[in-house]
């Protein structure tokens, strides 16, 4: 995602510096080229050699430093750069660049950067509560940078409280909202399902079914890098969102229809990709399940079809994306539910191919529409998650 791209890292004096090395080698791995600067109070935590190890780029701490490859340094580094991100940020160096206070390489930098800059403050509670350290941040935020807030946890100093710096998996995929993908969906607000629903029988036992959310969470991220307002409303699952998605936590068919249903008026996209149960137990109580020869029979009435809800009453201008799941008749069955459901597009893919479905970290999906059907090939549900997302934005009227 980050082949050809330039990042600027600033780090300052903070015990937080260490976690920077794992972030320069994220990013290496990722492809991009990393340039890192610090202030001589950095350098008391970690060296400079550590980061030119990582990075294969000198790093950078003297202004003056008359064996950089660059004529005016802190000019060109700036204009390089296709995201500056200071981390960890401390209250003097957040002071500096909110009153435009250039005294050092990391400061005259960032002052010449015409990229977007990320601020990752770090520093004792009591700092970061400070009402100076506020108004600071409030002007750079005024400015136009991008603040991430300090997490809590316990401190370096022994207090506990806001001020932790974000993880190393944070400031990675702040990094990638502001290089990855070009901000095409901007402003649009899409909405997505993803992951099973459990329908219990009683306080211990549940119906379910085998979907991990990996497709619903990867067109999140996606929609997320390209700028969109993602929320995502989820099923019981193992993974994280990627950050900036807002998750609604779910579990049985009914919140799964009341969540949707009641965020879908303000959605420009619906995507459906959660594994809604069809039926769900008619009782809860373990006493009225009747028992024949050890086995269950468990009464069932069928849930409502959310899909075919939101295709009945979809408002102009929005489009709606279900997703089809078979084992046979894979394209005729699913354009049949693409005419039934009202929907403006089905992803349809087969459960018993290799590599694609529950579980698979590839995907194969047929993508079906009014104008016909478009095969993907086999690949990572992040690059699927893509070319959904490029199809979907074609076809928007």
């Amino acid at each position: 995602m980050l082949s050809g791209k330039t990042i600027l890292l600033g780090v300052s004096g903070s015990i937080a510096a260490y976690k920077i090395a794992n972030l320069a080698s994220m990013l290496v791995k990722a492809h991009a080229d990393v340039h890192v600067i610090m202030t001589r109070n950095a350098c008391q935590f970690i060296t400079p050699v550590t980061f030119e190890t990582l990075t294969g780029n000198k790093c950078i701490v003297d202004t003056f430093d008359r064996n950089f490859e660059f004529n005016v340094g802190h000019v060109s580094l700036a204009a390089k750069a296709d995201v500056f991100m200071v981390a960890p940020a401390t209250a003097n160096v957040i002071g500096k660049m909110a009153a435009g206070i250039a005294d050092d390489m990391l400061t005259t930098t960032i002052l010449a950067c015409k990229a977007p800059k990320v601020i990752a403050p770090a520093m004792n509670t009591n700092m970061w509560e400070n009402q100076i350290v506020q108004d600071n941040i409030s002007k750079l935020k005024a400015y136009g940078y991008d603040i991430m807030m300090p997490a809590e946890g316990r401190l370096a100093c022994g207090d506990t409280g806001r001020g932790k710096l974000p993880s190393e998996e944070l400031l990675m995929q702040r990094i990638l909202f502001h290089t990855a993908c070009p901000h095409d969906m901007a402003g649009l607000r899409v909405l997505i399902t993803a992951g099973p629903t459990r329908e219990h029988i009683d306080p211990v036992r549940f119906i379910t079914n085998r979907s991990t959310g990996k497709m619903g969470y990867a067109i999140a991220k996606m929609a997320c890098l390209r700028g969109a307002n993602v929320v995502l409303v989820s099923g019981p699952v193992g993974l994280r969102p990627f950050d900036g998605v807002t998750v609604v936590d779910v579990v049985s068919a009914d919140d799964m229809h009341r969540e949707t249903v009641a965020r879908s008026a303000d959605a420009d996209i619906i995507v459906m990709c959660s594994a809604v149960a069809d039926y769900t137990p008619a009782c809860y109580s373990e006493q009225k399940i009747k028992k024949n020869d050890g086995d269950m029979n468990i009464p069932l009435t069928r849930t409502t079809d959310i899909l075919a809800e939101l295709g009945q009453n979809k408002k102009p201008g929005q489009t709606l994306v279900g997703f089809s799941m078979e084992t046979a008749n894979l394209i005729a069955n699913s354009t049949a539910k693409l005419e039934k459901k009202h929907a403006d597009m089905i992803c349809a893919n087969s459960i018993s191919e290799e590599g694609t479905g529950f579980a698979a970290d590839t995907n194969r999906v047929s993508i079906i529409t009014r104008d016909g059907v478009e095969q993907l090939p086999l690949c990572s549900k992040d690059q699927t998650a893509a070319l959904i997302l490029d199809k979907i934005m074609r076809n928007r009227p």
